[in-house]
């Protein structure tokens, strides 16, 4: 058997989203060794191929996660969803009291023994889209008043982006519209869609009181920053300033690989601004390409869910396709000044740790709802 055709024997599901996985992380390797050089020189003594090796080594370690989460069939993500959600709340709960700080936010838990970092939202997206596709197959058929909407659906979704957003605010956000998205999709009924959204605001607003109180617990002065910056400003921030020469510098075919300039004075140019650097140095057509794929991607999934027999699969594929489309547009829409700030990853492209590795699973799942689907 060649290997072409061992590949395409171990790698079921569909082949488009398959391609789409492999082009980004191709891209990834390239933009990131490009977009880290300033970096390696100011923390690792020019060693340029550090962050290179790393990127590779987390692409490889991430692919393997994919392999193996499409291996396993969607049922058990259904079994195994109220657990994880279950698991997931203390974490974020650690997170917020005594989680380590990185660029004044709250994020990550330390992991004992190996010395790394865990960024515990990235678990929740997975966890919450699972339990809330879960929430709604189970219950599709009799959510008819407050109790089977609010407790099993609305309060875990709430309580989860209100334990994200003190620190991270634009995460809360893109998980509460993806679930809102999906209540919808599920057809549950536009009283308890919009319930969710009061909800979310209640919450919200009594996120600022506090943030007024424990300023350091809770960002507002960071939040009321940039939305200032953003309708005040036309000319953005700095980091969107010098985005936005990247993007011009750019122009329509860019400058090539490793010919970027603004990597060297755009901070997070490897991750929250990965974009610009691709606009830089593939132009306007690489940035259509890469945004293409996102869509792509999308649809793909769309196609998927027409074609499922049963609710839980494709609830599941819509909810990750949407958090990853929906986390991509957020990121290129920075890059581009439509949106504040948000310090969002491009998924799969950007630099990352857990990030990159929870992309990969969510990935791996829509693949083997992709896989098993058209065996059932």
């Amino acid at each position: 058997m060649s290997i072409a055709n061992r590949i395409s024997a171990e790698l079921k599901g569909d082949r488009v989203i398959w391609s789409i996985v492999a082009i980004l992380m191709l891209l990834s390797i390239l933009v990131v060794y490009s977009s880290t050089s300033t970096l390696a020189f100011q923390e690792r003594g020019g060693n340029t191929e550090f962050y290179l090796l790393k990127q590779v080594v987390l692409l490889i370690v991430g692919f393997v996660f994919m392999y193996g989460a499409h291996l396993v069939h969607y049922r058990r993500y259904s079994l195994w969803s109220p657990y994880l959600l279950i698991g997931t709340i203390p974490l974020l709960l650690i997170t917020l009291a005594v989680g380590t700080e990185v660029n004044s936010a709250t994020r990550w838990i330390d992991i004992p023994v190996i010395g790394l970092t865990f960024q515990t939202s990235d678990l929740a997206k997975i966890s919450l889209i699972a339990y809330v596709a879960r929430s709604i197959t189970s219950k599709q058929e009799y959510i008819s008043d407050f109790q089977s909407a609010f407790l099993p659906i609305i309060l875990p979704i709430v309580t989860v982006c209100l334990l994200i957003a003190p620190s991270n605010l634009s995460t809360a956000l893109v998980i509460f519209v993806t679930c809102m998205l999906m209540m919808f999709i599920g057809r549950v009924a536009m009283k308890y869609i919009f319930l969710l959204l009061f909800c979310g605001f209640v919450a919200f607003a009594g996120l600022i009181v506090i943030g007024r109180v424990f300023p350091d617990k809770v960002r507002v002065e960071t939040w009321t920053k940039r939305a200032r910056s953003f309708v005040e400003d036309a000319e953005g921030t700095t980091q969107t300033r010098m985005a936005k020469m990247a993007i011009a510098r750019g122009g329509f075919v860019g400058n090539g690989p490793g010919n970027s300039i603004q990597k060297n004075f755009l901070p997070s140019a490897f991750a929250d601004y990965i974009y610009a650097i691709i606009l830089e140095e593939y132009g306007l057509l690489g940035g259509v390409i890469v945004l293409g794929l996102y869509m792509l991607l999308f649809f793909r999934v769309v196609r998927l869910v027409t074609k499922s027999p049963k609710t839980f699969p494709a609830m599941l594929a819509i909810g990750l396709a949407l958090i990853l489309t929906i986390q991509a547009l957020a990121n290129m829409a920075v890059s581009v000044h439509l949106v504040p700030v948000t310090g969002m990853p491009l998924p799969l492209l950007s630099m990352g740790g857990t990030s990159l590795l929870f992309t990969c699973i969510a990935f791996g799942m829509i693949l083997s709802v992709s896989k098993f689907i058209e065996t059932d």
